[in-house]
C-alpha cells in the first residue's frame, strides 16, 4: 500500500492517492485532499484489510440498497406482517430520506450519530432507538453479504456500554403504578359489574388469565379445558387478524382459570357466535375480532358506567394491557383474600414472559419486600446486649 500525490495532466487538479490491493486481490486507488487524511486512511486501511474487514466503495451499496436487501431477508425468514410493515416504516420514512443515498463503507460511528441527532429533530427519543437498531440490522445484514466490513451501530453500542446504557433507562422508567397503569381491585369490580353482554366474559377471562389481547382474539374453544380448568395458549390473531404462532416459545403456556371464569365461559358458549375457526370471542359473524372494537365497546363503557374516569371525562384505562397488568399484581399480592403470592418464576410462566429479566423488569417492585427491618434491629439489640453482659 503506497501514498503519492498525483497531478492531473492539464494541471487543473491535484490529490493524494492511496494505491493499493484489497483482500480480494483487487488493486484500488482512492484520493483525498490532504497527505495526513491519504495516511490516516491508508493506516486504518491497511489493518481491516488484514483482518478480512476492509471493503472498497466500488465493492458496496448504498443504505437504500442494502435496505432492500436486509428486507427480502426479514420477509424470507417469516417474520410477522406486523413487524415487516413497521421495519419497511424506518426504512422508507426515516433511514432512506436522510441517509439512502450513503455508501455503506461511509458509515462510520460518527456518521450515526449525526444520523440519530437529524432523525431526533422530528421523532421521539423511543422512535430514534427503533430506527437505529433497524439501522444496525441492516448493516449486519450486509456484513454477511461481505457489502460492509463493519457494523457502526453495534460499535457504538460497545463504546457507550450496552449494559450500562441499559441501566440508565431501567432509572429513567417509570414504575408501573396501581391506580395509574394498573387498575385497582375496586377498580376491577366496578369494571366487571357494569359490563355487559358479550364484552362481560371477554374482559373477565382478560382479568384473571393475563392473556393478551392477540391471545385473546385468537382463543379457540378447543383450547378452553373446563375438566382440568386451564386454558391453553396455541396461538394468536394480530393487528391483521393472521392467525398464529404466540410470539415466543414461552407464548405456548396454559393458564389456570377458577369457577367464575370457567362458568361464565359455559354460559357464553351457549350464546357465542358460530365460528369456523372455533373462536371464543368472535364478532358476530364469527370472525376475528377487532382490537380497537373491543376497546372502544367493551373496556371504554363499563368504565365510563362505573365512573372510572379521568378529570376530563374519559376512561381512564384506554389500553387492553391495563388488565394484563392487573392480572399480574393480582397474582403477586393475593394475600388480600387469603391467598399468597406467586413466586416470580410462576408469575412468569403465567403471563408467558420469554425471561424471568422481563417479569422483574416490569412488576419486580411490586413483589413484597424482603428487607426485614425490624428483624435486623431486634438482632443488633440481642447483640448489643450480649456484649454489655460480658
Amino acid at each position: 500500500m503506497s501514498v503519492r500525490k498525483r497531478k492531473w495532466a492539464n494541471g487543473t487538479k491535484e490529490a493524494w492517492v492511496v494505491d493499493y490491493t484489497d483482500q480480494q486481490g483487487v488493486r484500488r486507488l482512492k484520493t483525498f485532499e490532504k497527505k495526513k487524511e491519504a495516511e490516516a486512511w491508508s493506516s486504518s486501511t491497511d489493518v481491516a484489510i488484514a483482518k478480512g474487514e476492509h471493503v472498497a466503495d466500488g465493492a458496496t451499496v448504498t443504505v437504500q440498497e442494502a435496505g432492500e436487501k436486509w428486507m427480502e431477508s426479514c420477509t424470507a425468514t417469516g417474520l410477522e406482517r406486523s413487524t415487516l410493515a413497521q421495519y419497511r416504516q424506518h426504512l422508507d420514512l426515516h433511514i432512506a430520506p436522510l441517509i439512502g443515498k450513503t455508501k455503506l463503507s461511509q458509515i462510520s460511528v460518527p456518521y450515526v450519530r449525526s444520523f440519530q441527532d437529524k432523525l431526533g429533530k422530528a421523532v421521539s427519543a423511543a422512535m430514534v432507538k427503533r430506527v437505529t437498531v433497524s439501522l444496525g440490522s441492516i448493516l449486519a445484514d450486509a456484513q454477511e453479504r461481505g457489502l460492509v466490513g463493519h457494523n457502526a451501530v453495534r460499535e457504538m453500542a460497545k463504546r457507550r456500554g450496552k449494559g450500562k446504557a441499559r441501566q440508565g433507562e431501567k432509572r429513567r422508567k417509570a414504575r408501573l403504578q396501581i391506580g395509574v397503569d394498573i387498575p385497582a381491585p375496586g377498580e376491577i369490580a366496578a369494571i366487571l359489574g357494569a359490563s355487559k353482554g358479550r364484552w362481560r366474559p371477554l374482559l373477565l377471562t382478560a382479568v384473571f388469565t393475563g392473556l393478551r389481547a392477540s391471545e385473546l382474539r385468537g382463543l379457540r374453544w378447543s383450547d378452553v379445558d373446563f375438566k382440568a380448568g386451564r386454558i391453553h395458549v396455541r396461538q394468536r390473531a394480530d393487528r391483521y387478524h393472521e392467525i398464529g404462532m404466540p410470539k415466543s416459545d414461552a407464548g405456548q403456556r396454559s393458564v389456570p382459570i377458577g369457577a367464575m371464569v370457567a362458568n361464565t365461559l359455559k354460559e357464553w358458549k351457549l350464546a357465542c357466535p358460530t365460528s369456523e375457526m372455533d373462536l371464543v370471542f368472535p364478532t358476530g359473524a364469527g370472525q376475528i375480532e377487532w382490537l380497537p372494537n373491543i376497546i372502544k365497546r367493551g373496556l371504554v363503557p363499563p368504565q365510563i358506567a362505573a365512573g372510572i374516569v379521568t378529570d376530563d371525562g374519559k376512561a381512564k384505562y384506554t389500553g387492553m394491557h391495563s388488565l394484563r397488568h392487573f392480572y399480574a399484581s393480582w397474582c403477586i399480592n393475593r394475600t388480600e383474600d387469603g391467598g399468597l403470592g406467586l413466586p416470580p418464576k410462576i408469575v412468569q410462566e403465567r403471563l408467558g414472559h420469554s425471561s424471568i429479566t422481563m417479569t422483574m423488569d416490569v412488576y419486580g417492585h411490586l413483589f413484597p419486600s424482603t428487607d426485614d427491618g425490624e428483624a435486623l434491629a431486634a438482632a443488633e439489640r440481642r447483640l448489643l446486649t450480649t456484649v454489655h453482659a460480658t
